[in-house]
């Protein structure tokens, strides 16, 4: 049984905050989408859209985030089972890296929807 299994929902807590810490240390990806995510947030506050642009931008960064976690830690567990360059590790590397770009698109529309709606607002 896993070390992770029955353990108290604060000990769980912790272990998700330990790794977001050790992406945040690994990946400056990770950093640069935390810094774009807080001025978005600033941004929100000062201009004071609806919820229902709350709800969107809300979802599409945190789309964004998870999908930049989960290549992550794709790639470390790709790298320690397998270090050497391989054509089909390439392969699962680059579609976990583009699931962050899709995510990302998606999240830039939404901005540009957003910045259209308050233009005509």
């Amino acid at each position: 049984m896993s070390a992770y299994k029955n353990q108290s929902l604060a000990r769980r807590f912790g272990f998700a905050v330990a790794g977001l810490c050790a992406a945040w240390r690994s990946e400056h990806t990770l950093r640069y989408q935390l810094a774009a995510f807080v001025c978005v947030l600033i941004f929100l506050i000062a201009v004071g859209v609806n919820p229902l642009w709350w709800a969107l931008v809300m979802l599409t960064s945190s789309l964004v985030i998870t999908a930049e976690l989960f290549n992550t830690a794709l790639e470390h567990l790709v790298d320690h089972l397998h270090p050497e360059t391989h054509p089909r590790i390439r392969i699962v590397k680059d579609c976990a890296a583009a699931a962050v770009l899709i995510a990302a698109s998606g999240a830039c529309a939404v901005g540009v929807a957003l910045v259209l709606y308050l233009l005509r607002r």
